[in-house]
């Protein structure tokens, strides 16, 4: 089993920044990799990116591409999120996975889920 909590989330105005956190315990042995998803009210939860725990391959959604980035510590087990540039459609809840495998992108591919942390953009 895996324990994943997030951190970091709150209100933050438009243009600014913002940095989440992940951090995983328990037998974090088994991650290949770890990724963060959010979820928008009436909207269906998106991969927003993506980074694999060794090789340290990032992949990023089309939406965040040049404004987030994501970083791991995997001495710590701790992966972040940097928000930059931040638009009222970032307003989601942000969530933290991992997967066990080479695939990714999909919700499908991430067997381990925290309990996500709440991102308000205001404009």
């Amino acid at each position: 089993q895996v324990d994943l909590v997030e951190s970091g989330g709150g209100p933050v105005q438009a243009g600014g920044s913002l940095r989440l956190s992940c951090a995983a315990s328990g037998a974090t042995f088994v991650i290949d990799g770890m990724a963060w998803f959010r979820q928008a009210p009436g909207k269906e939860r998106e991969f927003v990116s993506d980074i694999h725990w060794t090789r340290e391959h990032t992949y990023y959604a089309n939406s965040v591409k040049g404004r987030f980035t994501i970083s791991r510590d995997s001495a710590k087990n701790v992966m972040y999120l940097q928000m930059s540039r931040l638009e009222p459609d970032d307003t989601a809840v942000y969530y933290c996975a991992a997967r066990r495998g080479s695939t990714y992108y999909q919700s499908g591919d991430y067997k381990y889920w925290g309990q996500g942390t709440q991102v308000t953009v205001s404009s």
